[in-house]
């Protein structure tokens, strides 16, 4: 059963377009009101901007620490979600703050081109230069270079299972850990995924609009081009930090993401799979409305803590 609580969120919501039915540009500011709209109040840590530039690109990221932090702490880079056509730094504040209060852990909070001004791979290619910027800086700014975390939601995701994959290939910089919420994990192949069409309508994301980020983001076949768009399609996931892999029942991609995690286990990594069951996709934006949504963020934010713990 759908959470009683995120069906009073959906039935407030109710006649809004879908994400789809819009332009890119005021899509984004639709979903800035969405992510805001029932998120926690933001937790008193301090937050930083900084802009850099790592292999060639432009890194743009808000760094959370706890207030008071006198040692260096564990850092975890996170990707936001928005189907790489949606989504910013400011609309993911008050996750990476909570996370970052919860958790005790440095957050750091990337932001990535966006489709479809910036195709494939830019996202990727922004969020790898991220990482390095990251593991080179990260003591200038008090983090632990041993204890290192990737995290990111949907998208976002998608992202930090990537770049995990292109850090273990190019052999460095080392992860500790990786915190995956509902990723994309198939890059929109096909599989034997039910759940694309059990949840087809919503209640959150719907097909129509996963196909209208992927025609934005892939191209015009709305399909990733390689495994980079497509980390379960990768030729081998073995050598991956431990992952704790976080699923929404009612979500379209549950099925893929679940695929994802028992691939992952097959080639010999530890993965811990949680699904909650009553919630949907995008989620992690409603913990100020949704008290399993909070549950479920407080989770994660006990997961990072017990996994960068000295």
């Amino acid at each position: 059963m759908l959470d009683l609580h995120l069906q009073h969120l959906l039935a407030q919501a109710a006649g809004a377009p879908d994400l789809c039915d819009l332009p890119p540009e005021p899509c984004r500011g639709m979903y800035r009101q969405i992510c805001t709209a029932a998120t926690v109040p933001p937790a008193d840590v301090d937050v930083t901007p900084h802009e850099a530039r790592s292999a060639g690109h432009d890194v743009n990221v808000r760094i959370y620490k706890p207030r008071g932090a006198a040692s260096a702490l564990p850092v975890t880079l996170y990707f936001h979600g928005g189907g790489f056509v949606l989504g910013d730094l400011e609309g993911y504040d008050a996750v990476c703050r909570q996370l970052c209060a919860d958790s005790g852990v440095m957050i750091v909070s990337a932001a990535y081109r966006l489709a479809p001004e910036h195709p494939y791979p830019a996202a990727i290619e922004d969020s790898f230069a991220a990482l390095g910027w990251v593991a080179e800086a990260i003591r200038s700014f008090g983090g632990d270079p041993a204890r290192l975390a990737v995290m990111g939601d949907s998208a976002g995701a998608a992202l930090a299972a990537t770049v995990a994959l292109l850090s273990r290939d190019a052999g460095g910089p080392t992860l500790a850990f990786q915190l995956l919420v509902y990723p994309p994990a198939a890059g929109a192949h096909d599989g034997d995924y039910p759940s694309r069409e059990r949840h087809a309508a919503g209640p959150t994301l719907t097909k129509r609009s996963m196909d209208y980020f992927n025609r934005h983001y892939y191209g015009a076949a709305g399909k990733a081009p390689d495994w980079r768009g497509a980390p379960l399609l990768a030729p081998s996931l073995a050598g991956l930090p431990p992952t704790l892999l976080v699923l929404a029942a009612y979500d379209a991609l549950r099925d893929e993401a679940m695929a994802y995690g028992e691939a992952l286990g097959a080639a010999g990594n530890a993965v811990t799979v949680v699904e909650y069951h009553g919630l949907a996709h995008g989620f992690i934006s409603m913990a100020g409305a949704v008290p399993a949504a909070r549950l479920a963020l407080a989770q994660m934010a006990s997961a990072l803590r017990q996994a960068l713990q000295p």
